[in-house]
């Protein structure tokens, strides 16, 4: 099953399963927050397409939005504490030994932009695996973290769910 299958079954099935759309969403933020799960998961699609769903099937956005927004901190948060537990040990392991840039870029973009590089690292899905566990490893302050994560969350939560959710009402509404 590609990944073009599985959002559809995603979609299909919150639409079918309309008391599920927030949980499910919690789960699919999650997982692409996560550091090591999230290249594995990319859920960004059918974050697009439940956005849409909400719109066509009449969903309530905000709570839904809430829980991208509360998984995508979560995700966050394991992924930093994980940098900050394991630190530059986990360049031995995967997915870092699969793709060896990815840390080391991770790192560059950390070095260059420090805080701002955790609120912006997660709109950039390369950079997105791993800036979270570098700022953990870098021993980032956990304040700086946790206003980074909390700032962004609620955009990137927005900016996948909103235009469907919204652009569905306004142009065929």
């Amino acid at each position: 099953m590609d990944l073009a299958e599985i959002a559809d079954w995603v979609v299909a099935f919150v639409e079918a399963n309309r008391v599920w759309a927030a949980p499910i969403v919690f789960v699919l933020a999650f997982g692409e927050s996560l550091a090591f799960l999230s290249l594995l998961f990319p859920a960004t699609v059918m974050l697009v397409g439940i956005g849409a769903l909400i719109g066509a099937a009449d969903l309530p956005f905000w709570p839904i939005a809430l829980a991208a927004m509360a998984g995508a901190c979560l995700g966050d948060a394991i992924s930093y504490w994980i940098g900050w537990k394991y630190g530059h040990r986990l360049s031995g392991v995967w997915p870092f030994t699969k793709q060896p840039d990815l840390l080391p870029r991770g790192m560059r973009f950390f070095e260059r932009w420090g805080t701002l590089s955790v609120f912006f690292g997660r709109f950039f899905g390369p950079v997105r695996a791993a800036i979270t566990v570098v700022a953990g490893t870098f021993k980032m302050p956990l304040a700086k973290f946790a206003a980074a994560t909390l700032a962004s969350a609620p955009i990137w939560a927005i900016g996948l769910l909103a235009p469907g959710a919204f652009g569905i009402k306004l142009f065929f509404g």
